[in-house]
């Protein structure tokens, strides 16, 4: 019996080359609508489905594919006497090849200005439907639903070599296609209906490049990107130079992105480290943001992350290229800054538009046996929203640098202390067990620099120690979130030094 292909794709990369070599090879093509008429005007014998099913396409071509002599030929076991022996009851001839790719949604709901009607129409049924039983009937039909894999497979069926192992490769990709296809779309009602956290939640990705290793050699890793990702990430950004981003690289990129997506009103630069910032400066000029970023910690910069919300120019390049930085992330870099920075071989070098509004999304953790979902932390404390607790007020200058450093601890790990002046963080204290300990280490990375400094604390003082660790450095104003039981004992701590402070009655947890 003559082989037979349905072949009905949306997307008609390389469909004519494909089916020409089907039809030398003596397969017989069925097919529909716009594939049907490019492969006729192509000079490709092929005939309509309704000649197989004798019933016409309806409902604006809703319904064509959805008969039983098109899924009888689908289904059938041909190892079954009984399926066969229904075939040639119903005169249903079975299909060999299916050749089906689907509507494109993602691509619909990426156009601007699209309509809810526009997206509904374009949720594929049929084709679905056809590569779901052409793949579950895999020892028997060569499924295919990507135009990468047309070539391998004509090469198979030449050499006769369209194995079981095959067959299951590409039932393989059909399921996973399908999967992330219905993932949008359930996505998309999800958020139409404002639901936060369904019953289900099914999230998809996909892959935007294999990694030498994971967070350590031993360990395989990959880079997946969310569809339709929108706002400032990482997974839009254009590497312009530099080896290949590791997973640490992207791990902390991501979290300098973070951070910096928290400055864009001014010149920023943020250093980052183990996904900690180990400095951050903003200033009139992203040269003079950088240098007080570096001043902030000249050591823990070394091999570090380098976010900037400006474009590079050749004054600050000339200042990065001095030491050894993993990856620089901005808007743009100039043409003499990239001249500069390229000279280095490895440095990694990402352009990424910042002008977009932040992405709003959900944040996914995986644990063993399932995974940990909430809303991002897109948490501020506005001036406003301020309490003022103690005796003594901010002076104007205090508090532009208690919002600075608050939005600075915010991303630095639990249990987390940050001292900053002038715009400038000063000492960071993360991920420690107790607070005082955070607080110890950012004060003795700030020295000096501690006089006069501001402290933000992640979480409120369960104790007074930390207050008195920052009266002995000269701290002069404290944010906290506040809510302790023993609030009271801090309170009296900095009005016994006239140290003003305040809450923001919001913590920044971060683990």
């Amino acid at each position: 019996m003559k082989k037979r292909a349905l072949i009905s794709v949306s997307n008609k990369e390389n469909i004519i080359d494909f089916a020409n070599n089907l039809t030398e090879l003596g397969v017989e093509i069925i097919s529909t609508g716009g594939t049907l008429r490019v492969l006729k005007e192509a000079g490709i014998p092929a005939f309509p489905v309704d000649e197989v099913t004798g019933f016409p396409e309806i409902l604006d071509g809703r319904v064509k594919t959805l008969h039983p002599l098109i899924h009888g030929g689908l289904l059938a076991k041909r190892s079954e006497a009984a399926h066969m022996e229904q075939l040639e009851a119903n005169q249903i001839t079975p299909i060999d090849f299916v050749i089906v790719n689907l509507y494109p949604f993602k691509q619909t709901l990426e156009q601007e200005g699209v309509s809810h009607e526009e997206v509904i129409e374009n949720i594929d049924i049929g084709g679905p439907t056809m590569l779901r039983a052409a793949a579950k009937n895999y020892t028997d039909i060569t499924v295919v639903v990507d135009p990468a894999d047309y070539s391998s497979v004509i090469e198979n069926v030449r050499n006769n070599t369209l194995d079981m192992n095959k067959r299951q490769q590409l039932a393989a990709k059909v399921f996973r296609h399908t999967a992330n296809y219905d993932a949008l779309i359930a996505n998309y009602f999800t958020e139409q209906t404002e639901e936060r956290f369904p019953e289900t939640y099914t999230i998809t990705y996909e892959k935007a490049q294999n990694l030498r290793y994971g967070e350590n050699p031993h360990q395989e890793a990959a880079f997946y990107r969310k569809p339709l990702s929108g706002g400032v990430n990482l997974a839009t950004a254009q590497q312009l130079h530099g080896k290949e981003l590791s997973y640490n690289n992207i791990q902390d990129a991501n979290a300098a992105l973070e951070i910096i997506a928290e400055y864009l009103e001014s010149p920023a630069v943020v250093a980052v480290k183990h996904m900690n910032p180990c400095g951050i400066g903003v200033a009139e000029t992203i040269s003079k943001a950088f240098d007080r970023a570096y001043e902030a910690d000249p050591i823990s910069i070394f091999g570090g992350i380098i976010a900037s919300n400006r474009e590079i120019d050749e004054e600050t390049a000339k200042e990065l290229s001095k030491i050894f930085l993993e990856i620089v992330l901005a808007p743009g870099f100039t043409e003499k800054a990239l001249d500069i920075l390229t000279q280095k071989k490895n440095i990694r070098l990402l352009k990424l538009d910042m002008d977009t509004k932040k992405e709003t999304t959900h944040k996914v953790t995986s644990v063993g046996g399932g995974v940990l979902i909430q809303t991002q932390d897109d948490g501020m404390a506005k001036p406003d929203e301020l309490t003022v607790v103690t005796k003594r007020q901010p002076t104007e200058q205090e508090l532009t640098d208690l919002l600075f450093a608050w939005k600075a601890v915010k991303h630095v790990k639990s249990n987390a202390i940050v001292l900053a002046k002038g715009n400038q963080t000063v000492g960071i204290g993360a991920g420690q067990m107790n607070r005082i300990g955070a607080a110890q280490i950012a004060i003795e990375q700030a020295g000096d620099k501690a006089l006069e400094s501001v402290l933000a604390s992640d979480a409120f003082f369960p104790m007074p120690d930390t207050v008195e660790a920052a009266v002995k450095a000269g701290v002069s104003a404290i944010i906290q979130p506040g809510g302790s039981k023993r609030d009271e004992d801090s309170i009296k701590v900095c009005d016994a030094h006239n140290i003003a402070m305040v809450y923001t009655g919001m913590r920044h947890f971060k683990h």
